[in-house]
């Protein structure tokens, strides 16, 4: 006989409930103690961070590490360009596939599976990097801002995922109804489609944004010029070189044991402030991934 709760329920569900509970709270730790440990090690001090007596709570609170952050002229100039970057190469994106999407999501379109399938292609086969490279450097693209922007505007998996929602989203009548009123397939993706798909638009925008953000691959091949590298890459610098400033704040400067004492909180408070704006930005759009992260499952 099934063991009943007194409020009715069974005594395995509430088991069940239990086990799942404690499954998601480690899963939860393991995945939100990295992050609160960068905070409390980026205001504690890095020998007691570096000898593992930094776990729950900050020790030595120092703002030193922050304070050399914003003092340095460097974080400020990839910060701007690493937002240009961001900002307008997520326009561009969206510019580009959005409407190839809609395009290749209408079934009168015919040469729709043709096309379809060289974007496909691209996702198995590439030029590889030296031919991509001569590419670029053929399109004059080496060592300007425009090679974070222009190559690579469309990624195939968001394509897909944009024509996807489309099909199955935006019904042919309603095209149908809208051009009985003399609604052109212009207007028609303008005024009818994008209002209706601000879930693809949302989750689409903040895969191109976040892209964009972490992407340091492209500045450390194609850019030589560090007045115009990304965040990303004075980040990677700084955790290679340990070193932050001319004057000494790393191993080999001026300022010695004094600066080495530092180093690391200036490299954790750089992870603080180079990840900050994404953290910001999720909540605002996190209403759409419900709707978003569904799009091609199973209808019913």
């Amino acid at each position: 006989m099934e063991l009943v709760t007194k409020k009715g329920r069974k005594v395995s569900d509430l088991l069940f409930d239990i086990v799942i509970y404690f499954i998601c709270a480690v899963v939860f730790l393991v995945i939100a103690y990295p992050l609160y440990f960068v905070i409390i090690a980026s205001v504690s001090d890095s020998t007691l961070v570096s000898t593992g007596k930094v776990l729950l709570f900050p020790k030595g609170f120092s703002l030193f590490g922050y304070q050399e952050i914003f003092q340095d002229a460097r974080i400020w100039n990839g910060y701007k360009n690493t937002m240009i970057y961001s900002l307008l190469g997520t326009f561009v994106n969206l510019l580009l596939t959005l409407p190839a999407a809609y395009v290749l999501s209408r079934q009168e379109f015919r040469a729709r599976r043709v096309l379809m399938f060289f974007f496909v292609f691209t996702m198995f086969f590439n030029g590889g990097l030296i031919p991509t490279y001569l590419l670029m450097k053929d399109l004059q693209l080496i060592d300007t801002m425009w090679v974070f922007i222009i190559p690579f505007s469309v990624n195939v998996f968001n394509l897909i995922i944009t024509r996807t929602f489309f099909e199955s989203n935006i019904p042919k009548e309603m095209y149908e109804a809208a051009s009985i009123d003399g609604c052109s397939h212009f207007t028609f993706f303008l005024k009818i489609v994008l209002p209706l798909s601000k879930a693809v638009v949302s989750v689409i925008g903040l895969y191109y944004l976040v892209w964009h953000w972490n992407d340091f691959f492209t500045g450390l091949i194609y850019v030589r010029d560090y007045s115009i590298q990304p965040l990303q890459i004075v980040l990677r610098d700084i955790l290679i070189s340990n070193q932050v400033f001319a004057e000494g704040a790393g191993s080999g400067g001026s300022a010695g044991g004094y600066a080495q004492r530092y180093a690391d909180q200036i490299k954790y408070g750089v992870i603080i402030v180079s990840t900050l704006p994404i953290l910001i930005v999720y909540p605002f759009i996190q209403k759409y991934f419900e709707k978003g992260v569904m799009i091609g499952s199973v209808k019913g």
